[in-house]
């Protein structure tokens, strides 16, 4: 799937214009941010709360500029409105200058991702590697690590790598949030300590309305089998079982099959707006 457009700095020019020069010292060096948004039926999913993550991310970074909130929301709508886009993943990239009047806003359609059917029915392998990403809570464009160990995973025949801090604790996949539960109790690392996903976040909202408690807390990679199950989530997947972690098997517990059902429901009943 190919689209015809993209924008930059709010104007829609066609993809053959999508060029970074070979000099451009920032694009090259990773000095960016980034946000993927999830359009399915035409509905552009949480974009606020994405932008404003994305803004963040931006101060993390140190990166001046002049976008607003609602700048970079118009782009987003003015791209999807002008390609009829009814199903597609949205990135929105924030790239630095050396003068915040430079620095660019590109918004791209790229094609949806589906995972098979089978991973929410049967849960997905997984793998770990020791890895603390600097400045966690930044989406900066240095995603290098994360690109490695996804592909170790690939190779390995898994859906993702969890990271593992210097304390022997799972802290995320390379694109994913990690939860584990203990009946209805729900845990997650400390957000301080992670890359907190739009989705993540959504997710524990729906778990508090559903009569599920949740915690944020360590979770060592050796107390595993201690836990009734584990699930990731992210923008485009959802929510996904996991069946092994370094070949160890979990539990598919029908606790997590629940909660599944109920962020399903939720992102019905939302019709993409953040709940309040």
């Amino acid at each position: 799937m190919s689209f015809s457009h993209f924008s930059r700095n709010r104007v829609i020019l066609p993809v053959s214009e999508a060029v970074v020069p070979i000099d451009n010292l920032e694009y090259a060096y990773g000095f960016g941010v980034y946000e993927t948004l999830k359009v399915r039926a035409g509905i552009v999913y949480f974009a606020r709360q994405h932008v404003q993550r994305l803004l963040h991310s931006a101060a993390l970074i140190r990166l001046e500029h002049t976008q607003s909130e609602d700048s970079i929301l118009a782009a987003i709508t003015e791209l999807v409105t002008y390609l009829e886009i009814k199903s597609c993943n949205i990135k929105v990239m924030l790239i630095g200058a050396r003068s915040p009047n430079d620095a660019l806003l590109f918004v791209f359609a790229t094609a949806p991702l589906y995972p098979d059917r089978k991973f929410y029915r049967d849960g997905v392998k997984t793998i770990t590697s020791v890895y603390e990403r600097w400045l966690p809570n930044a989406k900066s464009l240095n995603m290098l690590p994360s690109y490695l160990y996804y592909r170790d995973a690939q190779r390995a025949g898994c859906y993702d790598t969890l990271l593992v801090d210097n304390n022997g604790c799972i802290r995320e996949g390379t694109r994913t949030n990690f939860f584990t539960l203990r009946g209805t109790t729900v845990y997650s690392p400390p957000a301080d300590q992670i890359l907190e996903g739009v989705t993540r976040k959504t997710v524990i909202s729906v778990l508090k309305k559903n009569g599920f408690r949740y915690a944020e807390q360590a979770i060592k990679l050796s107390e595993i089998e201690s836990y009734d199950g584990a699930f990731l989530t992210s923008t485009s997947t959802k929510i996904l079982p996991i069946r092994a972690i370094n070949g160890t098997t979990l539990p598919l517990s029908e606790t997590i099959y629940r909660i599944i059902r109920d962020y399903d429901r939720f992102l019905v009943e939302c019709k993409g707006v953040y709940p309040e």
